[in-house]
């Protein structure tokens, strides 16, 4: 065996290959086609039906052809490691970053819209917990050292994925990127909020810096800004306030350093 493999373990793989690339791979000997065939449609219907769920925008906005195609390719390029259905979404989004050739049916958006999707799946199934509420986050926020929850995440698009749909589907990028604050509430429902650059800037601040001083959080977000001192100082009271009241962010003390510093993803929001 100069594979080092066993009988057994060949038999395997040459049957897992007729089932995720046939066009490829003919089955076993012992493998009747008709059988074979039936093992094919049931892993492809599996996969098909769980995507379609996780990505429905996607699936939406591709033709059927186009989409079957896509999962047909996934299956046959993709040596998925996770052993849960749900870790599948992930996988997904791996493979359309790093191992999807080019195709000229794909919209130029599609790994964004894909990423934007995957989040909320990926928010619903985390286990953390959103801050609790602080009153001093409401009675004097500039001075208390916060946190972003590990359950919101800033994201940046050079799409408007949160408007893609079949009635929107646009060619090429507009001159200014979206910003967007995902975020899991206190119900666990996920929800979606467009921002704007000020606040992207102080969530993306907190969430590599973790626990900070909101007034050095402020600076560190935005060094430079044209309102004027009592004006800059009440935006920020503002947005604090409206933050904490979506449990986006925490209050902590100063010496805590266990408090979660910000969202874990497994990929990075496309830029």
């Amino acid at each position: 065996m100069t594979d080092g493999l066993l009988p057994f373990q060949r038999l395997q793989q040459t049957f897992a290959a007729a089932i995720r690339d046939p066009q490829n791979h003919e089955g076993p000997d012992a493998a009747p086609p008709q059988r074979l065939q039936i093992y094919r449609q049931l892993v492809y219907n599996n996969l098909e039906s769980f995507l379609a769920t996780g990505f429905p925008v996607v699936k939406a906005i591709l033709s059927e052809t186009a989409w079957s195609a896509l999962i047909r390719d996934f299956l046959r390029r993709r040596q998925c490691k996770t052993p849960y259905l749900f870790e599948l979404a992930e996988e997904f989004l791996s493979y359309l970053q790093d191992e999807r050739s080019r195709n000229e049916e794909d919209p130029p958006f599609l790994l964004e819209m894909a990423h934007y999707e995957w989040v909320e799946l990926a928010l619903l199934t985390a286990e953390a917990s959103p801050p609790e509420g602080n009153p001093a986050l409401f009675q004097e926020p500039m001075s208390q050292t916060i946190y972003l929850s590990e359950l919101a995440w800033p994201l940046a698009y050079r799409f408007p994925v949160h408007r893609i749909g079949r009635d929107y589907l646009p060619s090429s990028p507009p001159s200014d990127p979206t910003f967007l604050l995902v975020y899991r509430d206190r119900s666990d429902e996920v929800k979606f909020l467009e921002i704007g650059v000020g606040a992207y800037q102080l969530l993306s601040t907190l969430q590599h810096a973790g626990p900070i001083k909101a007034t050095l959080a402020f600076s560190v977000a935005a060094p430079t800004n044209d309102l004027d001192g009592e004006a800059l100082n009440r935006s920020h009271r503002e947005l604090l306030t409206e933050l904490a009241k979506l449990s986006v962010i925490g209050v902590c003390a100063a010496t805590d350093q266990d408090v979660a510093s910000g969202s874990k993803t497994a990929l990075d929001a496309p830029r």
